[in-house]
């Protein structure tokens, strides 16, 4: 019992951060009460956005193949182990921060935007990117929520023109990551207490929002909206949907598989991504 209102308690912190931390673009005549909240990795985008980040270090040469193959085994792992233990994920977790201490954000930013054109942005589904439009159209605000790092969740919304991200935040300070985070990372749970503050900062009516995820592990976020729709989902969320008659999705093709290149385990795996880009940035200081 202690330890599930301790897991709470965390969920509700790094689901305020996040909130707090989210900017959001102006909108003319927006409906100011109603939005949609989408996940990104096989939601929005075919596989890991993390992934597809580190793939692009590595192509610079500012990591080896051997770190690239450790952290896509890692990803297989937590993928067909739906390995969830709180002492995994805290562990992979302080794995990263140690090596993403003294890296600087702006670096972050600038290779997030440079990776997201050459490698993300083909990746993007035309059927959620189009369900997303039709939110904008409607006035609504549309929110990317996500385990990645903010820094590049951000990256990803605006260059698809969305209102904003709320993703794990990590403390800075001067510019520079101080190998902590600002609560916790923002998975499960912790989604769904995100979106609860937004609503509350933002004045927004969750029955009339609107939610899109892939994965079981985003059901908190899913049900707390009156419109919750499952896309491309895994086969606990797709018969959950079918169960509560909620609206489905499928934008791959041919055979519906789990895993497509590679997806990623919301929370350890987006850690263990986190851990694959601080390498890299690591030793590109040290080299220079």
């Amino acid at each position: 019992m202690k330890r599930l209102i301790r897991r709470r308690s965390e969920a509700q912190a790094a689901g305020e951060v996040a909130a707090a931390a989210a900017i959001a673009m102006p909108m003319a005549d927006p409906d100011p009460t109603a939005a949609a909240f989408f996940d990104v990795d096989n939601t929005m985008m075919r596989g890991a956005s993390i992934y597809h980040f580190a793939r692009g270090l590595a192509s610079r040469g500012l990591f080896t193949s051997k770190d690239l193959l450790r952290f896509a085994l890692g990803q297989a792992v937590f993928r067909v182990r739906g390995d969830e233990n709180p002492e995994h994920i805290a562990k992979a977790r302080e794995t990263a921060l140690a090596f993403v201490a003294g890296s600087k954000v702006d670096d972050i930013i600038r290779l997030g935007e440079e990776i997201y054109d050459e490698a993300m942005a083909d990746r993007i589904w035309a059927g959620t990117r189009a369900l997303a439009q039709s939110h904008l159209d409607a006035g609504q605000r549309v929110w990317l929520v996500t385990a990645t790092p903010v820094e590049l969740a951000r990256v990803i919304a605006q260059r698809l023109g969305l209102t904003g991200a709320l993703g794990t935040v990590s403390e800075t300070v001067d510019g520079v990551y101080t190998g902590r985070l600002v609560g916790d990372l923002l998975h499960g749970p912790a989604k769904a207490e995100a979106i609860r503050a937004l609503a509350r900062r933002e004045g927004l009516d969750l029955t009339r929002c609107s939610a899109y995820s892939d994965s079981a592990n985003d059901l908190p976020l899913l049900s707390i909206v009156g419109h919750p729709t499952a896309i491309n989902p895994d086969s606990e969320l797709r018969e959950y949907a079918r169960t509560n008659k909620w609206e489905i999705k499928d934008f791959r093709t041919g055979r519906k598989a789990t895993m497509i290149g590679l997806p990623i385990a919301a929370g350890a795996g987006a850690v263990a991504g986190g851990v694959a880009a601080a390498i890299a940035l690591r030793r590109h200081y040290r080299a220079t």
